[in-house]
C-alpha cells in the first residue's frame, strides 16, 4: 500500500471543513429568515403598508413553503444530486434574498418570501445530505452538532440582528444579510462539495412528492392560524381535517411505490421515531419561551426591548458551547440517555420558572432560564446527526427531508398549542374573577396572551390591572408546568426509543430498507464490472 500524501489529507480536511462551514451558515441564515423578518414588520407597514393579516403573512408565507417543501426536496436530493440541489437551493436563496430588499410593496414581499421558502427547504435538505457524505462515525455527530448549533444561534439571535439592522440601516438591511451569509456559503463551500446521489434511485415519486407537500401545507395553514382564529374555527378545522386526509393518500401512495420517496418501514425503527420526537421536545422546552417570553416581559410587565432582549441571551447563550459537548459525551454516553437527561433538566428548568414566575426579578430569571437552555441544547446538538444516522448514506436526503419536515411541523404545533393553551388558560382565570362577558372574555385573553394588556384592560374596565397582570404570571406558571410535564414524558419516551446505542452509531434496518442496499450494493458492483 503505498504511504498517504499529507498534503492530500490536509487538503481534504481543509474541504472537508468548509463544506462544513458552508452548511452551517445555511443552517444560521435559514432560521434567521424565519425569526428576523418579523422584528421589522412596523418599519415594513410604515414604508409599504398593509393590513395586519398581509403583514403576518410575511412570515406565515415563508414558513408554510418552507415546512411544506422539505420533505420532497430531500426526495430531490437523493435523486438528482445533494450538490445540485444545495446549490440550487442556496443561490436562489441569495437572488431571492437580494430581491426582497428590493421589493417595492407588500404584495410583492409575500411572493418573494414563499420562493425564498422553497429555496431554504432544497438549501437545508441538500445541506444535510450532503454533509452526511463527508463525514463518517464520531465526525459525523461532531459535524451535526454543529450544525445544530448553528441552526440554534440564528434562531435565538435573529430577533436581536434584525432589530439591530432596523434600527441602524433599515429593514431592507435585514434581507441584505441574509444575502451576505448565504453568498459566503456558496462562494466558500459549493466549489469544494463533491456530488453524490441515490445509485437506486429511478426518478421522482411524483404522487407521494404532491400528496406530502399539500398535506404539509395545509397542516402548517392550520398551525399557523389556529393562535389568531381558535382551533374551532371552521377555516382551521378544514385545513388541519384536508391535511389528515392527504396524510392517509399519502401513506396508501407510498405503501404501493416501488420506490417509494418516504420508506415507511422506518417507522418499525424505534430510533427513527425517538429521533422524530426530539424537536418536538425542544420546541415545547425551547421555541415556545423564545416567543413567550419576551411578549410577557415588554407586554405584561413593561420592559424595554433592549433589557427584554439581554435576558434571554440566558436561555440562548447555552447554544454556543452544550451542542459541541453533548457531541464530547455521546462516544461515552449513549444518544438516548444524553437526550432524555438533558429534556429532563429542561423540564426541571420550566418548574422551576413557573414556581417563581410571580415574585422574581429579572435577574432572579437568569438561573432557571440556564438551566432550560443548557437541557434543550443537549438533544437540538445531537438530534440532526441521529436522524440521518438512522438510514442508509443512499437515502440521506430521504432522512434530511422528513426529519425537517418533522422538526418544523413539530415545532410549529408546539408554539401553537402553547399560544392556544396560555389563552385558554387566561380566560378560565378571568372568568373566576368574575369577568362574565363572553366575547371581552374571550378577546382579553387573547390579548394577554400576546402581550396587549392596554388592550385587555380596556375590554374589562372593571377588573384592576393589578389584578390582570397576576391573571397572566398565574396562566403563565401553569403554562410552563404543563409544557414540563410533556417535556418530561418525551424524555422519557426518547431514552427508551432511543435505546443504549451511541450516537454514531448505524441502526439496525428492518428488512425493507436492508433489502434496498443489499439491491444498491448489487447494482454497484455490476456498474464497477461493466466499467472495466
Amino acid at each position: 500500500m503505498p504511504p498517504s500524501d499529507p498534503t492530500a489529507d490536509a487538503s481534504g480536511r481543509l474541504d472537508r471543513f468548509l463544506i462544513l462551514g458552508a452548511v452551517c451558515l445555511a443552517g444560521l441564515v435559514l432560521p434567521l429568515s424565519f425569526t428576523g423578518p418579523p422584528v421589522a414588520i412596523p418599519a415594513i407597514a410604515a414604508e409599504l403598508g398593509g393590513s395586519p393579516v398581509a403583514l403576518n403573512w410575511m412570515t406565515n408565507a415563508f414558513m408554510l413553503a418552507f415546512g411544506s417543501c422539505l420533505m420532497a426536496a430531500g426526495t430531490l436530493a437523493d435523486t438528482y444530486g445533494r450538490k445540485r440541489i444545495f446549490a440550487i437551493g442556496i443561490v436562489s436563496y441569495a437572488v431571492v434574498s437580494l430581491l426582497l430588499a428590493l421589493a417595492p410593496n407588500l404584495t410583492t414581499l409575500n411572493a418573494l418570501r414563499i420562493v425564498q421558502g422553497i429555496a431554504a427547504a432544497l438549501a437545508l435538505a441538500g445541506g444535510n445530505a450532503a454533509l452526511s457524505q463527508e463525514f463518517h462515525g464520531p465526525g459525523r455527530i461532531r459535524a451535526f452538532s454543529l450544525l445544530g448549533t448553528s441552526f440554534g444561534l440564528g434562531l435565538a439571535f435573529g430577533p436581536s440582528l434584525a432589530g439591530w439592522l432596523v434600527q441602524a440601516q433599515g429593514w431592507r438591511a435585514v434581507f441584505l444579510s441574509s444575502l451576505v451569509i448565504a453568498a459566503l456559503a456558496t462562494v466558500f463551500g459549493l466549489p469544494r462539495m463533491r456530488e453524490s446521489r441515490d445509485p437506486a434511485a429511478t426518478g421522482l415519486d411524483w404522487r407521494g412528492s404532491l400528496s406530502s407537500t399539500a398535506m404539509l401545507a395545509l397542516l402548517t395553514v392550520g398551525v399557523l392560524e389556529a393562535p389568531e382564529r381558535g382551533w374551532s374555527d371552521p377555516w382551521v378545522l378544514a385545513a388541519l381535517a384536508g391535511a389528515a386526509l392527504l396524510l392517509a393518500l399519502f401513506v396508501r401512495v407510498e405503501t404501493r411505490a416501488a420506490r417509494p420517496m418516504l420508506d415507511l418501514s422506518l417507522f418499525r425503527l424505534p430510533r427513527f421515531v425517538g429521533a422524530q420526537l426530539l424537536p418536538i421536545g425542544t420546541g415545547l422546552c425551547y421555541l415556545v419561551l423564545i416567543i413567550v417570553l419576551p411578549v410577557r416581559l415588554i407586554g405584561i410587565h413593561g420592559h424595554s426591548a433592549l433589557d427584554a432582549g439581554l435576558l434571554m441571551i440566558a436561555l440562548s447563550a447555552p447554544m454556543l458551547v452544550v451542542p459541541i459537548l453533548a457531541a464530547v459525551l455521546s462516544h461515552r454516553i449513549a444518544a438516548g440517555a444524553l437526550c432524555g437527561a438533558g429534556l429532563l433538566l429542561a423540564a426541571a428548568g420550566l418548574v422551576w420558572l413557573g414556581a417563581i414566575a410571580g415574585d422574581a426579578s429579572p435577574a432572579q430569571l437568569i438561573a432557571p432560564m440556564l438551566l432550560i437552555g443548557t437541557g434543550s441544547a443537549v438533544p437540538w446538538g445531537l438530534m440532526d446527526g441521529l436522524a440521518i444516522s438512522v438510514v442508509p448514506k443512499e437515502r440521506a436526503g430521504m432522512a434530511a427531508g422528513v426529519f425537517g419536515a418533522s422538526r418544523v411541523s413539530g415545532e410549529g404545533l408546539a408554539i401553537a398549542v402553547a399560544a392556544a393553551a396560555l389563552a385558554s388558560l387566561l380566560k378560565l382565570r378571568l372568568h373566576d374573577l368574575g369577568a362574565l362577558d363572553g366575547h371581552a372574555l374571550a378577546e382579553a385573553a387573547q390579548r394577554l396572551a400576546t402581550g396587549d394588556a392596554a388592550r385587555a384592560q380596556a375590554l374589562l374596565p372593571a377588573l384592576d390591572p393589578a389584578v390582570l397582570l397576576r391573571s397572566y404570571d398565574e396562566a403563565f406558571a401553569w403554562l410552563m408546568y404543563g409544557l414540563a410535564g410533556v417535556t418530561a414524558a418525551i424524555a422519557w419516551l426518547a431514552y427508551v426509543l432511543l435505546g443504549n446505542a451511541s450516537a454514531h452509531e448505524p441502526a439496525a434496518m428492518p428488512d425493507r430498507v436492508g433489502e434496498d442496499i443489499e439491491e444498491d450494493i448489487g447494482a454497484a458492483a455490476a456498474a464497477r464490472e461493466a466499467a472495466c
